[in-house]
């Protein structure tokens, strides 16, 4: 991967396709909030549709908490829309599905494979600077769950709330977090 935790997206233009219209994206609707880039294999497969379906699910949750979404893969607009009036799962979407077919975004984020034209399955956590927070690439078979995302959302929000205070694994929104100090090494 070309792309770090704490660097900040690269320039991009696309087409999407986003409640019944094809509208242009760049990476500056990415900036001035909390953005999911989610990049998937490719429309009309297997696991891409119970992911899509799962973050369709959470997205009026994820607008809540002032996130927006960006699903992307390698096929064009006119097929996500196809794929979105054929499907009951991706018929539910209400975010953005940004067609990428000169891969120059899933190319800027690092997840294209070799030699293939697809993205890996991989999530991108971005603040409203357009700085990465979070990275999250899994291999093919292995479908991401939107209740987790939901929680890393929150646990990065927090803590960019809350300078000088970090979320503990498994941390949950409402609970405890910990202060970074020289009285907690080796007590934790």
């Amino acid at each position: 991967m070309s792309v770090a935790i704490n660097t900040e997206i690269k320039p991009f233009v696309a087409q999407a396709f986003h409640q019944g219209k094809f509208v242009e994206v760049s990476d500056t609707d990415l900036k001035g909030k909390w953005s999911v880039v989610f990049f998937y294999p490719a429309d009309f497969t297997f696991v891409c549709p119970t992911e899509l379906g799962d973050i369709a699910d959470h997205y009026a949750e994820l607008q809540k908490m002032g996130v927006e979404v960006f699903s992307v893969s390698t096929d064009t607009h006119f097929t996500h829309k196809a794929w979105h009036d054929s499907s009951d799962t991706i018929g539910k979407i209400q975010y953005y599905m940004v067609g990428d077919q000169s891969g120059t975004i899933t190319n800027n984020f690092g997840v294209m494979r070799e030699g293939q034209g697809l993205a890996d399955r991989a999530t991108f956590i971005i603040d409203p600077q357009g700085i990465i927070q979070a990275i999250e690439v899994t291999a093919e078979g292995i479908g991401r769950n939107a209740e987790d995302l939901l929680r890393k959302l929150k646990a990065a929000q927090y803590v960019a709330a809350h300078p000088g205070e970090v979320c503990p694994a498994k941390w949950q929104e409402g609970e405890a977090t910990l202060a970074p100090s020289l009285d907690l090494v080796g007590k934790i």
